[in-house]
């Protein structure tokens, strides 16, 4: 551990308001990069970052992954020994509308990060990938041993695209690189866009929550403290050669809660939390989705001592908590 600033990438988002608040938590200096799009409310990003900015060894740079010379000129500025990689242009379905927006951030984004690492040393490359790798795969639970070449999604390809970037800048030119297929991250500070923001939105304006496959899904939800724990422990635990992947310092791992729910569970949580009965709206499958989601994360638990417990009941009753208060509701 040093005492050299971390570069947090998408720190005014979900996960990277977490982790940065964790690694402020732990004493370390956190560089966060964001570019505050619209693609939701940035509102709720603007208050994240006012909690983050309240630690003065928190800094922040607005700027664009997929601008080059800016993203070069911060690397060499900082000179960055760690990078956590959290920025993305995330979503399913949003990447069958908009695919080229997937091609700016998560594609020409993650290149000019890996190069920001290769040019300056890095000692360090921790990066988001997604559970959406796994796509068509039905042997359950996912292992990060199983073959991904059948993306469902646009943004799951552009994922495993990463996967394989990272992998290649580690072979060619000895970059340690760790790659974390996150799957269903949940909790306080969440995104708008996801299910159980979704739900809370519509239960709480009276509205139908839409349930697609007829609400017969079930989800690998993961409580977002869970997730910080993992990245703060992975971030020192720098990738030894590694024989899986030719030998190069490279590692992937699955951080999920290993233990799928119902979605019609999920909803009757809410339901006993919101103190209100959802109108549900049952919708067939819809385009780039999956039925269940299910993390093996005996490699995480192996390498770090430490796996993703928080039970969903727990975790749902702290996200509405949260939403109350936000949203003062």
């Amino acid at each position: 551990m040093t005492d050299q600033a971390i570069l947090v990438t998408g720190a005014a988002g979900f996960i990277g308001f977490h982790v940065a608040r964790q690694l402020l938590a732990e004493g370390r200096p956190v560089v966060g990069l964001d570019n505050l799009n619209n693609y939701y409310d940035p509102a709720l990003k603007q208050a994240r970052l006012e909690l983050l900015r309240g630690d003065p060894r928190f800094s922040f740079v607005q700027a664009d992954l997929a601008d080059r010379d800016a993203i070069a000129a911060l690397f060499a500025r900082h000179g960055f020994s760690e990078v956590v990689h959290l920025a993305a242009q995330a979503g399913v379905r949003y990447s069958i509308e908009q695919p080229h927006t997937y091609v700016d951030s998560n594609l020409q984004g993650f290149l000019n990060v890996l190069e920001g690492c290769r040019n300056n040393r890095c000692r360090h490359l921790v990066y988001a990938s997604s559970s959406s790798v796994y796509g068509a795969n039905t042997k359950l639970p996912f292992s990060v041993h199983d073959r991904t070449d059948h993306p469902v999604s646009f943004y799951a390809a552009t994922k495993k695209a990463n996967e394989v970037m990272a992998q290649s800048y580690s072979h060619l030119y000895r970059l340690p690189v760790t790659g974390l297929r996150f799957f269903t991250i949940y909790g306080p500070w969440g995104r708008p866009d996801m299910a159980m923001f979704l739900f809370v939105n519509a239960m709480m304006a009276g509205k139908p929550i839409r349930l697609f496959n007829h609400g017969k899904m079930r989800r690998d939800f993961t409580y977002v403290d869970d997730v910080t724990r993992v990245v703060s422990k992975l971030i020192d635990l720098v990738p030894a050669d590694n024989p899986a992947a030719a030998n190069a310092p490279s590692r992937v791992y699955n951080v999920g809660n290993h233990s799928p729910e119902e979605l019609m569970h999920v909803v009757t949580l809410l339901e006993r939390e919101l103190g209100r009965t959802a109108i549900k709206e049952l919708l067939p499958m819809q385009p780039g989705d999956v039925v269940e989601t299910f993390a093996d994360v005996e490699d995480l638990m192996r390498d770090t001592g430490f796996a993703p417990s928080t039970p969903i009941e727990h975790g749902v009753h702290n996200f509405v908590a949260w939403y109350r208060d936000y949203f003062k509701v």
